[in-house]
Formats: structure tokens, C-alpha cells, sequence
């Protein structure tokens, strides 16, 4: 006879160390760092709720460490004790998480209509001749990485860039050269 799971489907939690939870061991160092945030967590919620803390704790991964990796995941797992599959569908669904590192400055290029419209892949042209890359490629030296996005929901001054976590509006092929130059 198997025990009843509740809401959400996270297993019951087993134990409440932070080095060996829900029957596994936290191997990677970023995360065994980040258990006593994630602990501060778990009291917010009521036992079982475990799987409510997926998307708060992968936040956290990716700010301390800029993506979140394969062992990441699998020590989430064990430290949350829910299945794989649940913590793979928010990665999948929410664009903001990255699977690979990044570069210093990761630069996203809005490509939806508005953005379009008014000449984000002119803008994205220019920044990958500027820096010899493509969308989806980090420069060798590891500083920039190109990437495109559906919509950063700033139409109004588009065309945006997103470097980092800051927006960049308004952006004309001559104002690019100026950004670049201020990340050097």
C-alpha cells in the first residue's frame, strides 16, 4: 500500500537536515550554500507543499550561479523531493532560466512585432557583426552572449535589449556601438 501524496505531488518530507533530504544527498556545493535560504522557504509553506518551492529555489540557483545545471536539478530533487519532470517543465516553460553558462553580459534581443517593427534585427545584425557571434553563442572570451526573446514587454520604446537584468530601449544601429563601448 502506497502513502498518499499531497496537493502539488511532492513526496512527504523525510527529514530535515539540509546535507541528506527526501532520501537524497546534496552534492553541489552552490546549492549545499543556498540550503538555509531554501530552508527559510520551506516554513513559509505547510508540510507537503514542497513543490510550491521549485520556481523560488531556481531563481536563487540561477542568481548565484547564472544557469541552472543538470546536477543542480538532480540535487533539487533530493532536497525538495519532487520528480525531475516537475522541476524540467518550469525550466522549460519560464524563458527567464538558462540551462549553459552565459557570458558576463548577456544581451536579449527582443524579436516580437512591436520590436520588429521598428528594427530589432537591425539591431541584432549589428550586434552580432560587432561581436562575431551569432544568437545562441558566447564570444571566446566568455564577456557576451546573443540571444533572442519573443517579448520583453516593452513595446512602447522598442526596439529592446535586456543586458543582464536591465532593459536597453530605444535602440537605433549607431547606438549600439555606444552600448557595446559601456560594457567593455
Amino acid at each position: 500500500m502506497s502513502a498518499e501524496r499531497p496537493p502539488g505531488g511532492a513526496r512527504p518530507p523525510k527529514g530535515g537536515g539540509s546535507e541528506a533530504t527526501s532520501g537524497g544527498v546534496i552534492s553541489n556545493e552552490s546549492i549545499k550554500r543556498l540550503v538555509p535560504e531554501f530552508d527559510a522557504l520551506k516554513t513559509r509553506f505547510p508540510a507537503g507543499f514542497e513543490s510550491y518551492l521549485v520556481l523560488p529555489c531556481l531563481r536563487r540557483v540561477q542568481e548565484e550561479q547564472g544557469y541552472v545545471g543538470d546536477s543542480d536539478i538532480d540535487d533539487l530533487v533530493a532536497y525538495l523531493g519532487v520528480p525531475r519532470i516537475q522541476i524540467e517543465e518550469v525550466l522549460s516553460f519560464y524563458t527567464q532560466f538558462r540551462r549553459q553558462p552565459v557570458g558576463r553580459w548577456h544581451l536579449q534581443v527582443c524579436h516580437n512585432v512591436s520590436c520588429s517593427m521598428r528594427g530589432a534585427e537591425r539591431v541584432l545584425d549589428q550586434l552580432s557583426k560587432k561581436l562575431g557571434i551569432g544568437p545562441g553563442q558566447t564570444t571566446a572570451d566568455g564577456r557576451f552572449t546573443l540571444s533572442t526573446v519573443e517579448c520583453l514587454g516593452s513595446c512602447g520604446t522598442a526596439p529592446v535589449v535586456m543586458v543582464n537584468e536591465s532593459y536597453r530601449e530605444n535602440l537605433s544601429v549607431e547606438s549600439i556601438e555606444a552600448l557595446l563601448d559601456g560594457l567593455a
